[in-house]
């Protein structure tokens, strides 16, 4: 990601957070670029660890599991339930309506793709779930998988 790409999805950030009412704060706003520029997925400890290199200002993990919350609330980033680590949302800048996000993780190299599904999959997958006597709590779903360059290695 080049630096006027960075800028454009960081200026969108805040745009997002302005509307809702949050607050993008310099700290949150390192905790996205963090995640923004990583090509795994990171847990609140590997994203403190991150920060602290490069700040003066030491953060406790507990600092950035809070932020990272706030970041998701506002659908800036996304928490991988699998393995509890956390992804940005690759959607930021979009103007379009977007799908239902849903992850693909490569089980050798740990890269993460989102990609969309329509609602009414999740929607039919909820009427079976309810019949089933289940009540879904949470239609994303992360799919173990192999990217293109893992697949290539293994043939």
């Amino acid at each position: 990601m080049n630096k006027q790409q960075l800028k454009k999805i960081m200026t969108k950030a805040q745009d997002i957070c302005a509307h809702s009412g949050g607050r993008l704060t310099d700290k949150r706003k390192r905790i996205l670029e963090i995640l923004l520029l990583s090509k795994t997925p990171l847990s609140a400890y590997e994203v403190a660890d991150t920060y602290n290199k490069s700040s003066e200002n030491s953060m406790p993990a507990m600092s950035a599991y809070r932020m990272l919350d706030f970041l998701e609330s506002e659908e800036l980033v996304h928490k991988l339930s699998s393995t509890n680590k956390y992804v940005a949302c690759s959607h930021i800048a979009c103007d379009h309506a977007h799908q239902i996000p849903q992850f693909l993780i490569c089980g050798r190299c740990q890269a993460v793709k989102e990609i969309g599904i329509a609602k009414h999959i999740v929607q039919e997958l909820d009427a079976v779930i309810t019949n089933a006597d289940y009540k879904l709590i949470n239609p994303q779903l992360e799919l173990q998988c192999l990217c293109k360059a893992c697949s290539n290695l293994a043939e």
